[in-house]
């Protein structure tokens, strides 16, 4: 083989490890919203101690595709959809990155939760996290796959979040007006759905980015 076939071989692969990176990076945040939504319907200790370790790990994984990525612009000079591939990963990085955060922000509400106990037991809160961990785990597959064709389920999944979003803000707020001791869990509740509704938004970031990833063009839905 060639030197130059060589070169370029190495370089395929070394394209092949950012991506799967950002892969392992999208897994961890996913576990993470998982690890926190749970720890919040179970008023978990021992989870959130598990979200806050994932936050750290998921926080390397950032800085070392960071590192990849700058290193593959300099020294490989790409072009084109490359280079599109690249520049997209050090943005969706920043996506999962804010997701991390997130999830560590919901494991503060179980926190100040513990002492206090829930209104109810908790089902359309845990149901919208299933589907923002949904949006997340469908945007990494399509920056993955190289495949902007998600783009219509993604934005629909967004529609279920925001419509979720304001029935249990409307459950929350009957629940404070009726009964002024549910104030504070009320509040921690909406946090919490408005974090999710935040992680959505971070998905379909995501995916906007694949699809100029994949065409050049940027394009963003009506949400």
């Amino acid at each position: 083989m060639s030197e130059e076939k060589e070169v370029r071989k190495s370089y395929q692969q070394e394209l092949r490890e950012l991506k799967e990176m950002v892969e392992d990076m999208g897994d961890l945040s996913t576990k993470a919203i998982s690890l926190a939504v749970e720890s919040l319907v179970e008023l978990d200790e021992e989870k959130i101690e598990k979200v806050r370790d994932l936050d750290d790990e998921i926080y390397d994984y950032d800085k070392k595709i960071e590192k990849k990525a700058l290193n593959l612009i300099a020294l490989q000079a790409p072009v084109a959809k490359d280079l599109r591939i690249i520049g997209s990963s050090l943005q969706i990085i920043t996506d999962l990155n804010r997701i991390s955060r997130y999830s560590k922000d919901i494991v503060k509400v179980t926190e100040r939760m513990i002492d206090k106990g829930h209104i109810k037991k908790l089902i359309s809160i845990p149901h919208m996290a299933d589907i923002t961990i949904d949006m997340v785990e469908l945007s990494v597959d399509s920056f993955m796959e190289e495949d902007e064709s998600y783009l219509e389920e993604i934005y629909e999944k967004e529609d279920m979040v925001d419509a979720l979003y304001d029935e249990i803000f409307r459950e929350v707020l009957t629940y404070m007006m009726e009964d002024g001791d549910y104030i504070t869990q009320g509040t921690q509740y909406v946090l919490v759905i408005r974090y999710l509704e935040r992680i959505a938004d971070h998905a379909c970031n995501i995916i906007d980015r694949v699809v100029y990833m994949e065409t050049g063009e940027r394009v963003e839905m009506e949400t």
